[in-house]
């Protein structure tokens, strides 16, 4: 039997934190979530999860939450699922500092505070694990993407030193790396286009029109597209593994991509990546 362990997960309203709380409540882990509208945290608690309201672009609600959380753990927080994060479309050339800022915000500058709000916790204990939500954009850069990719390159930079740092510890560091997957990320992600990106006086203006209809295009956008289902097995191994790996890419694509980053020169790759809409 799995020993059942307390787990704070971000961005639980939706997608890949929903999903990863709902499978690791099926498997008798206490789970503790949290979502940055009142709403959603609601909604969390109305289906018996014990929910925290969080945002991640506000460092008094991170410290809130931290406290509410030590308060209902008694300190004893076993893992930690950053996983809340968004991202920004548009060529690099069109990204405001506001623009790189908001995006940096949630999904490096907010899910560092937290992690090193966590870590005395864990160093009480002797043990814990700290699971980052990567992406397959956390190594390989594809276009039009530029602000997430500079924020996942980011978060695995400080994700790969903080495991160097933590050696000896009793904290294990992993990444988990997921390619397409089934989620409102390309909702939210329009959202975001529209918010930052001014389209009309772009250079990139005819490929906009076609980003957009895709961000709006129902289904899956890409081919080999999982369900969040399979990032939550991933954590699940990387969560209850005596020694869990690294490492946990989830798509095809990811698998893919990592093997010819490894093996092919920059040029060959960058032809294969320039043809990714």
């Amino acid at each position: 039997m799995t020993t059942a362990k307390t787990v704070f997960i971000t961005g639980c309203s939706s997608g890949i934190g929903y999903s990863t709380a709902i499978e690791l409540r099926k498997r008798g882990h206490r789970v503790i979530c949290s979502a940055r509208k009142s709403d959603d945290v609601r909604c969390l608690q109305a289906e018996g999860f014990e929910c925290l309201q969080l945002d991640l672009a506000d460092s008094a609600s991170i410290q809130q939450a931290v406290q509410l959380l030590t308060a209902l753990t008694a300190g004893a927080v076993d893992a930690l699922f950053n996983n809340a994060a968004f991202g920004q479309p548009g060529a690099v050339e069109d990204l405001s500092r506001a623009a790189l800022r908001n995006q940096f915000e949630t999904n490096l500058f907010g899910t560092h505070e937290l992690t090193n709000l966590i870590i005395p916790l864990m160093r009480r204990q002797g043990h814990g694990r700290i699971i980052y939500n990567s992406s397959i954009l956390g190594f390989v850069a594809m276009k039009y993407r530029g602000a997430y990719n500079a924020s996942k390159f980011a978060l695995e930079g400080l994700a790969d030193t903080l495991r160097l740092e933590l050696r000896g510890s009793g904290i294990d560091i992993v990444l988990i790396e997921p390619g397409p997957i089934a989620s409102l990320f390309r909702q939210n992600a329009l959202i975001k286009y529209k918010e930052y990106i001014d389209a009309e006086n772009s250079f990139h203006k005819e490929t906009y029109l076609a980003m957009a209809a895709r961000l709006q295009k129902p289904g899956p956008a890409a081919p080999f597209t999982l369900p969040a289902e399979a990032v939550a097995a991933k954590v699940i191994h990387a969560l209850e593994a005596h020694k869990p790996k690294s490492r946990y890419p989830v798509t095809f694509p990811t698998h893919l991509f990592a093997c010819l980053k490894r093996l092919l020169p920059t040029a060959w790759l960058d032809k294969i990546l320039v043809s990714i809409e």
